[in-house]
Parts: C-alpha cells; structure tokens; sequence
C-alpha cells in the first residue's frame, strides 16, 4: 500500500492512497479460505467445497467486500498514521473504474479528502470574569400569581334573564362547521366546545363575532386564517364557520382561600403561595443561567481566533439560511431583518454561523482536556423524557433512540454542552449582580459585529 499527501492547504488534506492488485488477490484468497468452511453448497459436502468453485461463484462479490474493507482500512491507517484529527467524514473518490478494481485488472486507487480540527490553546476557564444577573420575586409577584391562579380556575354559571347576551370574558357552549368555499374541511367541526370571548383560543376574529350572541342563537362566522397557521392547507385561507350558540354563562370569580388551595390538591393557601414563590423562583433561575450562558459564550468567541473547517461552516450556515428563506417566504422574519436584501442576511447570518462553529469547537475542546464526559444514565433519561413527549407512541419513540446512533448524538450534543458550560461556571469568578425583573427577561442583543 502507497500512501502520498498530495496536496495540505489550512485545515484541508487530500491523501492518495493506492493498493496493488497483487495485495488486493491475496486479500481475496484469505477472504475464499475463511468463507469456504461455512458453505453449504448443492453438490458438496459441508466445508468441502474447492476454493476454486468459490472463486468461481463468489469470487466477485467477495472481492468488492475486500475493496470496501481494504478502502476503511486505508482510511483509518492515513488517519492514525499522520495523528490526523478530522471534522468530519473523509471523502473519499476513487481514480479509475472500481470495476476493473473488483475484475482484477487494475490496481485501487483512490483520494482521500478531508478537513482536520483546528489546533488551538482553549482558554483556562479560571480566567474568565462573569456576571451573574440575579432577581428573587417579592411577596406582590406571589399575590399576582395566585389571583391569576385563581382566575384561570374560575367557574362559569348560566346567565339568566329575558335578554341574555353574550359579553367579552364570558364561557360560550357551541357547535361549529367550518367551510371553505362552500365545503367543510376536516378539524373544522366540534360540538359541545367552550369557548372563553376574549381567550384568544380560537382563530383572530372568531371570538369577537361571538359578542352579543344569545342562547340557542345561530351565528355566521367570518374569518381569514393567517399566514403562518400551523396546517398549511389552511394558511390564508377565507373561511365561514356556522355557528350555534346553545349557552352562555358568565364566570364566577374564585376567592383564593384555604379551600381554593385544597380544590387544587394542596394542604393550605400558604403552601400555595410558597409552591407559587418556587415556582417563580425557579423561572428567574433558568433566565439568570440563561444569561450567564450567553455571558459565557460572548467571552469565549471574543478570546479565540482560529481557521474553521469551511464545511462546518457551510453545513451550519445552510441550516440557517434554510430557516431564513422559510421565515422569508412565511413573510416571518424579525422586525429587523423583514427590509434587508438576500445580501446583507446572508453576510450577518454566515458571521452567526462562523460563532457557533467556533464556539462548538471550543467547547469540544475544553470538555475534552477536562474529560468531560456523558454518561449512558444519562443519555436515557434524556431518551426517556424526549419519548414521554410523543405519548401513546413514546416506547416506540424510545426504541427509535436506541437504535438510531444519529438520534443519540442529537440528544448527547446538548448534554455535553450544558456539562461543559457548568464546568467552566464552576471553575470561572462569577459574581452575582442583583437586576430587575425587566432587566432579567429582556431580550439580549447580538454582540457587537453579527448584525443590528
């Protein structure tokens, strides 16, 4: 076997590597040797089949196992050989017709194209300065959570009276048929559904037609789905439901008490209000991490500066710029990006691209100097609660996982992220700065150079 760098510019290599044909019959005729017990031919008895009638009968498809063996073989011998680090899967192409490879009549030769992990120092997270935004919610944020508790758990009573009329907020019993052009289409139909005016739990503007209707009452619907509807036959659609209304009932507000808190399954209306400030707490508490994380990450792409693997790059900037024309499309893109030009998006979502490659790979590389690992407990607890998302079909879900490496590494990623991140807080001086809730869940801006 020759192995020859043919060409070593930045991060990619390409690497020829040829196989005699010569070596390549040998390989066939220990591959004949070891299959030619296990035969069971007609004619013969059990492993006394002559080499020569395997080679007859088999010889071709044997020899291409030994040409596909022989080229990962290969492969993986160019690799350890030069200490090679690949960001992805070689490729690999082969010189010649691979027919005449497997007829014998040629020697294999083949290229071996790939990109290499970038060589750098990661920063030593012990240097690293964070802020940590902090906020703890106040006894008024516990009674403002309890009273909309307790709103969303109101009853509803009949309204009764000569002229009973539908209002904003009041609970709407109806049975509906929704048509497009004079034809009913499926899940436009119920009967029996409540309906709170004023929810929005129905399309924009079915509710509002609703106001002022009365009991036993027929109502003509009018609505336009919107654009981004979620079923896709009905996005922008006009559309007419028919409604009846058979009763309306106005809601009866609910005293948050010792016995509101019982109805819900708790001991006492003060354990409620303590499950409630836990609650909160632990929302303020991811944000905060939120926060830190992206802290963390403005701190790391701002101490590197290295070559990236240009297929990394494109295969992460084809995924969002994918997203970007489906938004576009969708006339769904940010405020901010809905006036700008293909030119200008694609040049602000490439530099995104580029800080998340970066950052992937720095993160790879402080987990592994640190051996930072995810462990198998791990994995299929994440396995399990993906799963549980999917209901009935959740063990079906689970058994997709296990078998599927792919689906593993997809769930694996975020793990070994959020492991490397708690390392480097962890190892890092954090300080705590007490913020306002606003300034806790406010939306964080791009750091300067990756757009407005």
């Amino acid at each position: 076997m020759q192995i020859v760098e043919k060409s070593g510019e930045g991060l990619s290599r390409v690497y020829g590597v040829t196989v005699p044909a010569a070596d390549l019959a040998e390989r066939l005729e220990a591959r004949i040797a070891e299959v030619t017990p296990q035969l069971n031919i007609k004619g013969f008895r059990p492993g006394k089949v002559p080499p020569a009638h395997v080679r007859r009968v088999h010889g071709k498809a044997l020899m291409a196992e030994v040409v596909e063996a022989t080229i990962s073989e290969s492969t993986q011998k160019v690799l350890e050989e030069n200490k090679l680090r690949p960001a992805g899967e070689p490729d690999l192409k082969p010189e010649g017709d691979l027919q005449d490879v497997v007829d014998g009549k040629a020697d294999l030769a083949f290229d071996i194209s790939l990109e290499l992990m970038p060589d750098f120092e990661p920063i030593d997270p012990a240097t690293l300065e964070l802020t940590r935004p902090v906020y703890t919610p106040g006894d008024e944020e516990v009674t403002e959570a309890l009273t909309e508790l307790a709103k969303q758990n109101r009853s509803f009573e009949p309204r009764t009276g000569k002229t009973v009329k539908a209002k904003d907020g009041d609970q709407v019993t109806i049975d509906f048929v929704g048509k497009i052009d004079g034809e009913a289409f499926e899940g436009g139909s119920a009967e029996g559904a409540q309906l709170v005016l004023g929810s929005g739990s129905f399309i924009p503007g079915f509710e509002e037609q609703l106001v002022g209707a009365k009991p036993d009452s027929d109502v003509v619907v009018k609505v336009t789905f919107p654009e981004d509807y979620q079923a896709a036959h009905l996005a922008g659609k006009e559309a007419e439901f028919e409604v009846k209304v058979t009763a309306v009932s106005a809601p009866v507000e609910t005293e948050a008490d010792d016995a509101f808190a019982e109805k819900l399954g708790i001991e006492s209306l003060d354990k409620l209000k303590e499950l409630l400030r836990e609650n909160l707490q632990q929302q303020y508490v991811s944000a905060s991490r939120f926060k830190l994380k992206r802290a963390l990450l403005d701190a790391l792409d701002s101490k590197h500066s290295f070559d990236l693997p240009p297929k990394m790059v494109e295969a992460e900037f084809a995924a969002i710029w994918t997203q970007v024309q489906q938004d576009k499309e969708r006339e769904a893109l940010p405020p901010e990006d809905a006036d700008k030009t293909d030119e200008q998006l694609e040049s602000e979502y490439r530099k995104i691209a580029e800080r998340r490659v970066r950052l992937g790979l720095v993160l790879a590389e402080i987990g592994r100097v640190n051996n930072v690992q995810v462990t198998e407990q791990e994995l299929l607890e994440a396995m399990r609660q993906e799963a549980m998302r999917y209901g009935p079909q959740a063990q079906q879900v689970f058994d997709m996982f296990r078998q599927n490496p792919n689906a593993q590494a997809q769930l694996r990623a975020p793990i070994f992220e959020d492991k490397v991140v708690d390392l480097i807080v962890e190892k890092a001086k954090v300080e705590d700065k007490d913020v306002s809730k606003d300034e806790l869940m406010a939306e964080d801006d791009l750091p300067e150079g990756y757009g407005d």
